[in-house]
């Protein structure tokens, strides 16, 4: 398995991720995403592990489950519709619920295919039938 993962530009968290993944092959260290390159690759992806807020509410419109690697989260909604998995930060938890869906077909499928908390993805074209209904006639 291939593990890529885009590393904060922060340098204490820079450092500390080239530092504990220097030797393991499989885990690529890449530059921080802009946000079409970072779909294109989550959206290809079995597999979101993040402590980011913003790819806890992108994500489940991909259709890829995500283990949150925080205590608490401020996307409860998430965690309700089982698009996301509170994992907590300890490494034998972590690795735990990520040999379920590695594991279990059932599993991964309940969270892959949990109904989105935060839209269908349709907005836009309901806005645009609506523009199209009141200032097109």
């Amino acid at each position: 398995m291939e593990v890529v993962f885009p590393v904060h530009l922060n340098p204490v968290v820079r450092n500390a991720a080239k530092e504990a993944f220097k030797d393991v092959e499989n885990v690529h260290l890449i530059e921080p995403l802009e946000v079409y390159d970072f779909h294109n690759i989550a959206s290809r992806s079995f597999l979101i592990l993040t402590d980011s807020g913003g790819i806890q509410e992108e994500a489940p419109s991909l259709g890829v489950p995500v283990l949150v690697l925080r205590n608490e989260t401020e996307r409860p909604e998430g965690v309700k519709a089982g698009t996301l998995k509170l994992v907590g930060t300890e490494t034998e938890q972590v690795e735990k619920q990520i040999k379920i869906l590695l594991e279990s077909t059932s599993e991964y499928m309940k969270m892959s295919k949990a109904q989105n908390p935060y839209g269908d993805g349709l907005s836009s074209e309901r806005i645009m039938e609506i523009l199209e209904k009141e200032f097109i006639k």
